[in-house]
């Protein structure tokens, strides 16, 4: 058997278009699904018409059987005046009303007929006419809507986001009943054809965005989506940069309150997730919660998620920079009780706390694969034997165990995951810098840290937005801090709305 040619890098994807460069009929279809066990055809005598038959194609499995007998096969079973209709015209007298369904297509190429079926249609093939009718008849098998396991809400909606694409636009129409409400559909996918749709308000989303979310769309030229990874990193450019560039959340209730903000939302058909663009590094830090909290509890929990992520990044790199390279800032009493702490211990501090931020991402990781009972069991165990075990055994110093542990738990508090594993990975290299250059190092990582997210950007908006805006452009409200909502008269962040205010 000879080889296949090598594919050249600046070779195109190999699809062809037409994807099926065949003829529309009953034959070619079956060559189509050729060695398919669940393609199936059923030959049909209409009811009176003697020697007419009509043969119904289907996917099993995709078709539903009720629907398919009670939309299709009855009334061509039962309909008597299917017998008086020219021959010539039966499949438009179809099309137009014999059959009990809200939606016939009429279809002329393969390629329609052949995605049709795989979407759950039943395809009707009139011996000698050039054209089929294809009627919907899907499964619509879906996950019931449930509440959301990645954002908890303790006084809020309690459903989330499921794998069905029109379950999902429901439940958004449900909480947003304006007609400006658009919904503009897109396929992604050479191979998968997967619906990707764009969600905007018409009269308060920047019409710039919505074009440029859907360009992006068109663009992509990709076998499949099968995971949040092939939309997100095709979405936004900035690939060398680990944080995010677009919020993706569980609920559809802070996905109707970005919409309202300005944002454009996007929707996958197969995946649980609501995406919202553009992002910025202050929408990382809110959950779906601030807005049912008291103003000054949302504003007091808001400032320790922004503490929180200091400590997270700073903590491990300022303990080493203190230690050894800076031990008279360090008052006298705490200093000599890490130094006695130390002195069993033979390894440097950059090793000590390098090895303890290994072991905590070790152990974080192995509970996340594994099932929920072990994965608990697991990090508990793991948290005795690397915590106390070390420390009797002299390894580690407590003092590093407890900046480490402080700096893991703090990084928990941040709402978004995606922007808190960005976190982890910054903090592993202000922590090297600081061994190597002590307070000047750490503040170096810092300052080419406050470099990096200033020179991102979300679909042209600043990603330190509100904090900074280009030229020309509004601030939002604090950050910060949650005002009450009354005196909120103007939509937050920093997007090119068309109607900034949102209230009187």
């Amino acid at each position: 058997m000879s080889k296949s040619p090598k594919q050249s890098p600046d070779r195109p994807h190999p699809r062809r278009e037409p994807r099926i460069p065949l003829p529309l009929c009953l034959e070619n279809l079956g060559r189509v699904f050729d060695r398919c066990a669940d393609y199936q055809t059923r030959t049909v005598c209409l009811a009176g018409a003697g020697e007419r038959t009509l043969t119904v194609c289907y996917i099993d499995g995709m078709a539903r059987t009720e629907r398919l007998n009670d939309y299709v096969l009855r009334p061509l079973a039962q309909d008597e005046r299917l017998a008086r209709v020219p021959e010539g015209e039966l499949l438009e007298h179809l099309r137009q009303g014999a059959l009990y369904a809200q939606q016939v297509h009429r279809r002329t190429t393969l390629d329609q007929v052949a995605t049709d079926l795989v979407g759950g249609c039943c395809a009707l093939f009139l011996p000698g006419e050039g054209a089929a009718l294809t009627v919907p008849v899907s499964t619509e098998e879906k996950r019931s809507v449930g509440e959301p396991e990645n954002e908890p809400s303790l006084k809020g909606a309690r459903d989330s986001f499921v794998e069905s694409l029109r379950t999902n636009t429901s439940l958004v129409r449900r909480r947003l009943r304006a007609p400006e409400l658009r919904v503009e559909e897109h396929i992604v996918g050479r191979q998968s054809l997967t619906p990707v749709d764009v969600v905007w308000l018409e009269n308060i989303a920047d019409p710039d965005t919505v074009r440029r979310a859907g360009e992006r769309l068109d663009e992509m030229d990709i076998d499949g989506v099968e995971s949040a990874g092939d939309l997100e990193e095709y979405l936004v450019p900035a690939v060398s940069s680990p944080f995010p560039l677009i919020l993706s959340t569980q609920r559809p209730d802070r996905f109707c309150r970005e919409l309202l903000d300005g944002r454009v939302g996007l929707l996958c058909d197969g995946i649980p997730l609501g995406w919202v663009v553009p992002g910025t590094a202050d929408q990382f830090f809110k959950t779906g919660q601030d807005r049912a909290y008291h103003w000054m509890a949302a504003s007091a929990l808001r400032l320790i998620r922004y503490f929180c992520a200091a400590v997270t990044l700073l903590l491990p790199g300022l303990y080493i920079a203190m230690v050894t390279y800076h031990p008279e800032a360090i008052p006298g009493k705490l200093a000599l009780s890490i130094v006695a702490a130390k002195q069993e211990v033979p390894f440097s501090t950059i090793f000590e706390v390098l090895i303890m931020l290994l072991a905590f991402e070790i152990i974080q990781e192995a509970g996340l694969r594994l099932p929920g009972p072990i994965g608990s069991t697991v990090s508990i165990l793991g948290g005795l034997v690397v915590g106390n075990a070390a420390v009797d055994a002299h390894i580690v110093s407590p003092a590093v165990l407890i900046a480490v542990a402080i700096a893991g738990v703090a990084g928990y508090t941040m709402p978004a995951q995606d922007f808190g594993n960005a976190l982890r990975l910054w903090r592993f290299g202000l922590t090297v810098l600081s061994s190597l250059g002590g307070l000047f190092g750490l503040v170096l990582g810092c300052v080419a840290l406050l470099y990096h997210l200033a020179g991102l950007e979300s679909f042209g908006v600043a990603y330190l937005a509100p904090f900074t805006a280009g030229p020309g452009r509004h601030l939002g409200g604090p950050d910060l801090i949650r005002p009450p909502l009354p005196t909120l008269k103007w939509r937050g962040g920093a997007e090119r709305t068309r109607n900034r205010r949102n209230q009187r």
